[in-house]
């Protein structure tokens, strides 16, 4: 790297209200990983990073964070993405929409109401 430039990396931290509806919905619904938990003490809110395919989450109990954030997922073959998920759980899988800026999307609401917006850029 020119040592004149920079990088950047963002890691968006979501507020879970249920540690385990939203254990249940990260690793076992979308396939994340859980890569680590931190808690100040046993009876403090849990810190935590999750993983899947290069996106990074952190989730976190914390009131300090907001439910409700929405999270732009840049996606690469968002239909395998949804067969996946459809796979794992039909009943709660949305389907992929084209956009009608000729994008493909998928939202995905966690257990504490934030959104997961996959999209894909269509390239004719």
């Amino acid at each position: 790297m020119d040592k004149n430039s920079f990088e950047l990396k963002g890691i968006p931290t979501l507020r879970i209200l249920n540690y385990q509806e939203s254990i249940d919905f990260y690793t076992s619904y979308l396939g994340f990983t859980v890569d680590w938990e931190h808690r100040f003490g046993p009876e403090e809110p849990v810190y935590m990073q999750v993983s899947l395919h290069g996106l990074v989450l952190h989730l976190s109990e914390n009131k300090r964070f907001d439910p409700g954030v929405i999270v732009f997922v840049d996606t690469k073959r968002i239909r395998y993405l949804h067969k996946t998920l459809y796979m794992r759980n039909q009943a709660v899988t949305p389907e992929v929409e084209t956009t009608p800026w000729q994008t493909l999307q998928m939202e995905i609401e966690d257990p504490a109401g934030n959104l997961l917006r996959f999209n894909e850029t269509v390239v004719e």
